[in-house]
C-alpha cells in the first residue's frame, strides 16, 4: 500500500457508544425483561377459537422477535469489540454477560417450538390460511421440525448453560490463541511477527519469503498445539454429546438441515466438487509453471503471479468498488458509499485484531459493519467486496421482521459471492495481457480454495468427528487427518512434503459447537452465485430488482426453493458442474496466456 495511506478503523458509535453508555445498559435491561415477558406468555393455554389461536401464536412469534433482535445488537456490538482487541478483558466479560442474559431467550425458543408442536396440525393450518400467519408459513414449519430435534426444555436450558463454559469457553480460547500467538522473524533483532503477518507473507512475491514465513507460521501453531487440540476436542465432544441427545444420526445431516439444503443437494454438490479435482491440478501445474518451480508448495497457493499486479490505496479500492457496485445496481452502489463514507468498515490489521473477515448486522440500528485486514492485493479488494455483499444483503431484507430476515450460510455467502464475482468481472474488461493473466490466476486461486481446499477441509471434519466419538485426538492425529484430506484434493498438485498440516488451528470455522462443517456452504455459495451472475448478464439491468428479489426470500425459504425462484434445480449435478464449467473455461485460458508469454520469450 502507498506510504501514508491510512487505514480505517470502523466507528460503532451508532450502535452505542461504550459498554457504560446509558443505551447499551437500557437494552441489556430491557433484554431480560422481553426474554421473561416471552416466557410468561408461552404458558397461556391455548384457546378454544381458532382466530384467537392465530392471535395468540403471532404474539409469541412477535415477542421472541422483539428479544432475538435486543440480543443479536448487543451481541455483535460485543463481539466487534472483541474481535478488534481480543486483550480488551472488559469485551470477554461482556460477552459472557451477554449469554448470561441470553439464557433465558435460548429456553424460550424451545419453549416456542414445544408448544408449537402441541397443536401442530392447527398450526400449519393457520399458517395457510390466516392473512397475517402466511407469511411466517416457513418459519412456523421450521419450527416444529425443529421441536423434533431438541431435548426436553429443562435439559436444553442446562445444555444451553453449560455451553458458555464448554464449546463456547473452547471457541474463544482459540480465537485468543490465534490472534496473538507469535514466532521469531528476526533473530538478529529479535523482531517477532503475529500468526496473522505471517500468514500475510503467503502474498509476497519472494518464494524465499513465503518459505520461511510458512515455516515460521508452523512453528508457532506447533508451540500452541496441546491448547488448540484441547479446544478442538471440545468443541466437538461438546457437541457430538449434545447432537445425540437432540436425535440427529449425525453432524452432517444437521449441517446440511441448518444450511436449508436437502442431503441430495449436499451429495450433488459433493460430487461435482470430487469431479473438479484433476481441473485444479491443472490449474495448480499451471501456476508452478509461471512461478518456475517443479510443483507448488503450500506456501505457493497464494503467491502473486504476473508482472502487472498492482498495489491499491484503500481510496483506489473503495471508488472501483462503488463505480462497479453502481454499474450493476445504483442503490448498491450508494450503500457502499455510505458503508466507506460513514466508517462502517474496519480495515487496518494491528496486534490483537482477529485474522480474517467477516460482516456483522445491527438489527435495532439497521446497519452493518465490516471487519478485515487490507493489505493492498486485488484478493483484499475482494474480499472488501465479499463482506460488501453480505451488508447488502441485510440492507435488503433489513424493514423485514427479524424471523424472515435470517438466512442460512449457503445463501449468505451466495451473496458475497456474487458481489465478488462483479468486481472480477468489471476488471476484466479493461485488462491487459498480463493484466488478464493475474486477474484470471487471482479468480482461480481463490476457486481453488472454495473448491479444493473446502473439500479438504470437509473430508478433516468428517473424519474428526468418526474418531472424536471413540475419544479424545492429539495434536499428531489432527495434523496427520489433515495432511491426509490435502493429499486426497490437493493430489499432485502440491508437493506432498511441503504441505499445511496445522491448517485445523488456522480455521476459526472448527470451533463452533453449534455450526459444525462451517466450509461447504462456501462452495455451494460461490457455484450458485455464479449462476446467478450468468442470469444478471444475459438479462442486463433488470436482473439487479429479480437479484434482490432473490434475496428476500433468503429468510423465508429452503435453498431448493430459492434455487427454483431463480430458475435452478439444486438436487441434480448438472447445475453445480455449469459453475465448474466456468472454472474450466478460466484454467483454459490461463494456459492459453501463458503459452503466448512463453512463446513471445522464446
Amino acid at each position: 500500500m502507498n506510504a501514508g495511506s491510512k487505514l480505517p478503523r470502523w466507528n460503532l458509535s451508532s450502535i452505542y457508544s461504550s459498554f457504560d453508555a446509558p443505551e447499551y445498559l437500557r437494552d441489556k435491561d430491557l433484554l431480560a425483561e422481553q426474554a421473561q415477558k416471552l416466557l410468561d406468555q408461552l404458558q397461556q393455554p391455548w384457546p378454544e377459537d381458532k382466530d384467537q389461536s392465530a392471535r395468540l401464536v403471532l404474539t409469541w412469534i412477535h415477542s421472541y422477535e422483539d428479544a432475538s433482535d435486543l440480543a443479536e445488537n448487543l451481541e455483535s456490538y460485543a463481539s466487534a469489540i472483541y474481535t478488534t482487541d481480543t486483550r480488551n478483558s472488559r469485551a470477554l466479560n461482556e460477552i459472557n454477560s451477554l449469554e448470561t442474559l441470553a439464557l433465558p431467550l435460548g429456553k424460550a425458543a424451545v419453549i416456542l417450538r414445544t408448544r408449537l408442536a402441541e397443536r401442530a396440525d392447527l398450526v400449519l393450518s393457520l399458517a395457510e390460511t390466516n392473512e397475517q400467519l402466511k407469511v411466517y408459513k416457513f418459519f412456523l414449519s421450521d419450527a416444529l421440525t425443529r421441536a423434533k430435534y431438541q431435548m426436553a426444555p429443562e435439559l436444553e436450558d442446562l445444555a444451553n448453560d453449560l455451553n458458555r463454559s464448554g464449546g463456547d469457553a473452547w471457541s474463544r480460547l482459540q480465537e485468543a490463541i490465534s490472534s496473538t500467538v507469535s514466532a521469531l522473524w528476526d533473530p538478529a533483532t529479535g523482531e517477532k511477527k503475529t500468526v496473522i503477518a505471517l500468514r500475510d507473507l503467503a502474498h509476497n512475491r519472494d518464494r524465499a519469503i513465503r518459505e520461511r514465513a510458512y515455516k515460521a507460521e508452523l512453528a508457532a501453531w506447533d508451540s500452541m498445539k496441546i491448547p488448540l487440540a484441547a479446544s478442538l476436542n471440545g468443541v466437538k465432544g461438546f457437541a457430538i454429546t449434545v447432537d445425540k441427545r437432540r436425535g440427529w444420526q449425525s453432524a452432517l445431516d444437521k449441517a446440511a438441515y441448518q444450511s436449508r439444503i436437502s442431503r441430495k443437494t449436499l451429495d450433488a454438490l459433493i460430487s461435482v466438487m470430487e469431479g473438479s479435482l484433476p481441473l485444479f491440478r491443472r490449474y495448480l501445474k499451471a501456476k508452478a509453471r509461471i512461478l518456475g518451480v517443479d510443483r507448488c508448495a503450500f506456501y505457493d497457493l497464494f503467491a502473486p503471479v504476473g508482472t502487472a499486479s498492482r498495489t491499491w490505496t484503500w481510496e483506489e479500492s473503495r471508488d472501483f468498488i462503488i463505480d462497479k457496485f453502481s454499474a450493476f445496481d445504483p442503490g448498491m452502489g450508494n450503500f457502499a458509499r455510505h458503508a466507506f463514507t460513514f466508517s462502517w468498515i474496519d480495515a487496518e490489521g494491528r496486534e490483537g485484531k482477529i485474522g480474517g473477515a467477516y460482516c456483522t448486522d445491527f438489527p435495532l440500528a439497521k446497519e452493518s459493519r465490516i471487519l478485515c485486514n487490507f493489505e493492498g492485493s486485488f484478493d483484499s479488494v475482494t474480499t472488501v467486496a465479499h463482506e460488501l455483499g453480505h451488508a447488502w444483503h441485510h440492507e435488503v431484507l433489513k424493514d423485514l421482521p427479524g424471523t424472515l430476515a435470517a438466512y442460512p450460510m449457503t445463501l449468505a455467502e451466495t451473496a458475497s459471492t456474487f458481489a465478488e464475482t462483479i468486481i472480477l468481472e468489471e476488471a476484466l474488461k479493461t485488462a491487459s495481457r498480463e493484466e488478464r493473466l493475474s486477474l484470471i490466476e487471482g479468480n482461480l486461486k481463490d476457486a481453488c480454495q472454495i473448491i479444493v481446499d473446502i473439500l479438504s477441509r470437509f473430508y478433516f471434519e468428517r473424519a474428526v468427528f468418526k474418531k472424536r466419538e471413540q475419544g479424545e485426538l492429539s495434536p499428531e492425529e489432527f495434523c496427520s487427518l489433515m495432511k491426509e484430506a490435502q493429499l486426497a484434493t490437493y493430489g499432485d498438485g502440491l508437493d506432498p512434503e511441503l504441505l499445511h498440516p496445522y491448517m485445523w488451528a488456522v480455521k476459526s470455522h472448527y470451533y463452533s459447537p453449534a455450526l459444525a462443517f462451517y466450509n461447504f456452504p462456501y462452495a455451494f455459495g460461490q457455484l450458485f452465485a455464479y449462476g446467478l451472475y450468468a442470469q444478471a448478464r444475459e438479462k442486463g439491468p433488470a436482473f439487479a430488482e429479480t437479484y434482490k428479489e432473490i434475496l428476500r426470500l433468503t429468510g423465508r425459504a429452503s435453498a431448493e426453493d430459492v434455487g427454483k425462484a431463480a430458475g435452478f434445480d439444486l438436487e441434480g449435478p448438472s447445475f453445480w458442474q455449469n459453475g465448474i464449467n466456468l472454472i474450466q473455461e478460466r484454467v483454459i485460458e490461463l494456459e492459453s496466456l501463458l503459452n503466448t508469454l512463453e512463446e513471445g520469450k522464446k
